[in-house]
C-alpha cells in the first residue's frame, strides 16, 4: 500500500498566525467625535452651553458695584437698607433700621441689618436671598429703592463667593407665628437657592427681618464710607430711625425728624409714549382685551376710549380686531399712531419726592451754615416714565471755603456715593453758569466755595447707567429739569449774597464814619465854639443817628 500523506500541522499554523498578530499593529479606528463630514462649525457648536445669570455676574461683579474691598462693605449694607425701607413703608410701618457692622479679621467683616419690617414668609425667603432676577418691582410702575431684584441676593453671593459663608436670614411675619432661620447658599450654575438650614427659632420681635452676610471687605471711614452713607441716608429719609454700630465700636443713633411716613405712591399703567414697537407687540400677544381699542384703553395710562378710537382709525385697524391677531405691520401702523396722538402725560401719584420742607430740615440737622434753601420741580416725563427733581442748597457757615461744592445726589431717596463724574445729576451742576450766581466756577468745573448741593431724582424706573446703580443716565430732559432746579436755587443766592455785600459795604462805611466823629465833634467846636458838654451832646446824637441808620 502505498504511504498516506501527512496532513500539514495545524499547530504551527496557528503559531505563525499568532506570531503575526503580534508583529503587527492594530488599525487606528476613527474619532468617534469627528466624523469625516464634520466641520469647524460643528467643533465650535460643540462648546455653546446656556449662561445662568448667577454665573454672568458672579464674573462681571464689579457690575453690582463690589469691585473693591471697601465698596463691597458699602454695597451690601446699601442693598439690605433699601429691602428695609421699600418692606416698611409699603407695609405702613415707620422704619427702625440697625446696621452692624463686626470685624472678624483685618479683611474680613460680618453685616448685620435689621428692621421691623411685615417680614418675608417662609416660602418666599430662599429665592428673595438666593436668586438673582427674582423680585415684584421690576414690573411695578411705581416708585421704589429696589427695581432689578439682584441687590440683596447679588451680596450674598459675593459673601459666599470670598468667604464661602452662607447667608443667614431670620424672619417673622406676626407675633402669633415662629421665626423662621435660613442658611442659604445660590447655585450660580443654575441660579437657584441651595437651602442648607431651615428651622424655627425665638426671636423676641413680633415682625421683622434680619440679614447677616460675611464678606471679604475693607473698613475706611471718610468719604465713600459707612459713616457717610448712613448721614446721607437720613438726610433723605427723615422719617426713619436708625442705629449704627461700626467696627470700632462707635454707636451712633438717629431719631426721626418726622413721625409721617411719606406718601404712598400708587402704581399706574404704562404711558403709550414710552412704550417701544417690540413692547406693544408684546402687549398685544399678552392681553385679555378681545378688541384692539379696549386693549388701549385699559392696558395704557392716558387713553381714554375715544382718544382708542382716534388712533385705530389713524392706524387705519378695525377698532374691533383681536389684539393676538394683529401682525407686524399693523402693529407697525399702530405704533406709529399712538406716537404722532397728542396725550395727557402720565399721572404723577406714582412718585414720592421728600418736599422741600423735609429736604430743608435734613440739611438744617446735619449742615451749619448762614443760608438754606429747596425747591421741587413739577413732575416731568422721560421715555413715558414720570420723574420729578428736587434741588437743596446750603451757603457758608461752616462750610469749607476754598474748596469745590459738596454735591449729594439722591435717587428714589437713596444715597449715590460713586460714578459722580457719570452722573447726570453732576453734568446738570457743571452746566450751569454758576458766576450769574455771584459764585466761583472754573471753565468745566464745579463751582467752588461755602456750598453744599442735594439734588434728588425720584421716578418710577430710575435710568441708571448699570446694575450697581450708581449713576443716572444723561437723557436731556432729566438734566434740562435738573438745571432749572439748580438756576432757582441759584438765583436765591445770588440775592442773599449780593445783599450780604451790600450790607457789608454799608457797615464798612459807618465804621468808617464812626472813626472819624471825634474829630468832627473837635472841629464843631471850634467852628462854633461849644463848651465841653455841649460837644458830648453832638457827638452823643450824631452816634444815635448813625446807629439808627445801621439797623
Amino acid at each position: 500500500m502505498p504511504p498516506k500523506k501527512k496532513a500539514p500541522a495545524k499547530k504551527s499554523s496557528v503559531t505563525h498566525v499568532t506570531k503575526q498578530a503580534k508583529d503587527s499593529k492594530p488599525p487606528v479606528p476613527p474619532e468617534k467625535s469627528r466624523p469625516e463630514s464634520a466641520t469647524e462649525a460643528d467643533r465650535m457648536a460643540t462648546k455653546q452651553r446656556e449662561i445662568s445669570v448667577s454665573e454672568f455676574f458672579l464674573k462681571n461683579r464689579h457690575l453690582l458695584g463690589f469691585d473693591n474691598a471697601k465698596k463691597a462693605l458699602l454695597t451690601t449694607i446699601k442693598e439690605a437698607v433699601d429691602n428695609s425701607l421699600d418692606a416698611c413703608e409699603e407695609a405702613k410701618i415707620l422704619p427702625e433700621i440697625l446696621i452692624e457692622v463686626k470685624q472678624l479679621q483685618e479683611d474680613r467683616f460680618v453685616v448685620v441689618v435689621e428692621d421691623n419690617g411685615p417680614g418675608v414668609v417662609r416660602e418666599q425667603i430662599p429665592k428673595i436671598f438666593g436668586k438673582l432676577l427674582y423680585g415684584s418691582k421690576f414690573h411695578s410702575m411705581k416708585q421704589s429703592r429696589g427695581q432689578q431684584g439682584i441687590g440683596i441676593s447679588a451680596a450674598g453671593m459675593y459673601g459666599q463667593l470670598t468667604t464661602g459663608v452662607s447667608t443667614k436670614i431670620t424672619s417673622r411675619i406676626s407675633a402669633k407665628k415662629p421665626a423662621h432661620y435660613f442658611e442659604i447658599q445660590i447655585d450660580t450654575a443654575r441660579n437657584v437657592p441651595t437651602i442648607l438650614k431651615d428651622e424655627i427659632v425665638d426671636w423676641k420681635k413680633p415682625h421683622g427681618t434680619r440679614v447677616a452676610i460675611e464678606l471679604e471687605a475693607k473698613y475706611q471711614k471718610g468719604r465713600h464710607s459707612v459713616e457717610d452713607y448712613v448721614r446721607q441716608t437720613i438726610l433723605a429719609n427723615p422719617h426713619v430711625t436708625l442705629t449704627y454700630l461700626s467696627p470700632l465700636n462707635e454707636k451712633e443713633e438717629y431719631k426721626p425728624a418726622s413721625k409721617q411716613l411719606p406718601k404712598a405712591p400708587r402704581e399706574i399703567k404704562p404711558h403709550p409714549h414710552g412704550v417701544e414697537l417690540g413692547i406693544l407687540m408684546k402687549m398685544l400677544k399678552s392681553s385679555t382685551s378681545r378688541k384692539v381699542k379696549a386693549f388701549l384703553s385699559r392696558d395704557f395710562a392716558r387713553v381714554s376710549s375715544r382718544v382708542a378710537g382716534a388712533i385705530c382709525k389713524a392706524a387705519e385697524i378695525s377698532e374691533n380686531s383681536w389684539p393676538k391677531a394683529i401682525a407686524h405691520a399693523e402693529a407697525d401702523k399702530l405704533y406709529r399712531a399712538i406716537n404722532a396722538t397728542k396725550l395727557m402725560k402720565p399721572p404723577t401719584d406714582c412718585l414720592s419726592p421728600i418736599g422741600e420742607d423735609a429736604l430743608l430740615n435734613g440739611i438744617k440737622k446735619n449742615v451749619e451754615a448762614t443760608f438754606y434753601t429747596a425747591v421741587t420741580r413739577p413732575p416731568s416725563v422721560y421715555r413715558g416714565n414720570p420723574f420729578q427733581i428736587e434741588v437743596a442748597l446750603a451757603y457758608g457757615g461752616k462750610l469749607p471755603v476754598d474748596e469745590l461744592v459738596d454735591l449729594i445726589r439722591f435717587a428714589n431717596r437713596v444715597p449715590l456715593l460713586y460714578q459722580q463724574s457719570a452722573c447726570a445729576l453732576t453734568k446738570s451742576v457743571l452746566q450751569t453758569a454758576w458766576r450769574n450766581y455771584a459764585v466761583e466756577q472754573s471753565k468745566g468745573a464745579l463751582p467752588s466755595g461755602p456750598i453744599l448741593v442735594a439734588i434728588h431724582m425720584a421716578s418710577v424706573w430710575v435710568p441708571f447707567t448699570s446694575e450697581s446703580k450708581e449713576a443716572v443716565a444723561s437723557y436731556p430732559e432729566i438734566i434740562h429739569e435738573t438745571r432749572l432746579g439748580l438756576q432757582e436755587c441759584g438765583r436765591r443766592l445770588e440775592a442773599f449774597i449780593r445783599k450780604g455785600r451790600r450790607e457789608a459795604e454799608a457797615l464798612r462805611k459807618k465804621d468808617y464814619i464812626k472813626s472819624y466823629l471825634p474829630h468832627i465833634g473837635i472841629g464843631l467846636r471850634e467852628i462854633l465854639r461849644f463848651k465841653d458838654k455841649d460837644e458830648k451832646k453832638i457827638l452823643d446824637l450824631l452816634t444815635d443817628i448813625l446807629e439808627r441808620s445801621r439797623e
